[in-house]
């Protein structure tokens, strides 16, 4: 007798099971939720995601599925499992870019230390003799010699460069600190 319940569970139409969340039937979305889980998952695991994330994706877009199916406002005009999918891609595509744009702010720029003006290079040259040897390098290899993460770790006998990456972070808040400790912003105005 179970087992007849779970097969006619799992054949459930897609109009009665939308139906059924409307009312705010949470094992009709269990259907749903183990009926698309490979499908949907699949998605973001294609495209640079993690099982976690995807899992994570997942869950958010039943989430957003089930108020808006619950809001009484959604007419389905294609298949359920189509308009969950377009959530779900949706919701990776804000990820990436969520992703992306910390990726891009965590990289510096070489030109994010302005040396106009022979005010500004005394000043910059001065806070970077306080500096220990190899922040002094690691600085001038990246933002002078424009040498690449890789070629710093290899001059620097660094393991990989996620060290020369985590040592240039940190040897720029130290050149940060140093300025700022020193100097107001009027003494880089000309």
């Amino acid at each position: 007798m179970a087992l007849r319940v779970f097969k006619s569970n799992s054949q459930i139409d897609e109009k009665e099971i939308f139906e059924r969340i409307q009312k705010g039937d949470e094992k009709a979305l269990e259907i749903i939720y183990k009926k698309y889980y490979r499908m949907m998952t699949k998605l973001v695991i294609t495209n640079s995601g993690t099982e976690e994330e995807a899992r994570d994706v997942y869950q958010d877009a039943l989430v957003v599925f089930w108020q808006k199916a619950r809001s009484g406002n959604l007419v389905l005009t294609s298949k359920m499992s189509t308009f969950i999918y377009s959530i779900c891609q949706n919701l990776w595509r804000k990820e990436l870019e969520r992703k992306k744009r910390l990726s891009n702010e965590e990289k510096d720029s070489p030109t994010s230390i302005d040396m106009d003006g022979p005010e500004r290079e005394k000043i910059m040259a001065k806070c970077l003799e306080q500096l220990g040897e190899t922040c002094r390098k690691v600085l001038m290899y990246y933002y002078f010699d424009e040498l690449s993460m890789k070629e710093i770790a290899d001059k620097l006998g660094f393991a990989n460069t996620d060290t020369a990456k985590t040592k240039k972070y940190k040897c720029k808040q130290k050149l940060d600190d140093l300025v700022k400790a020193q100097y107001s912003e009027k003494d880089f105005l000309d």
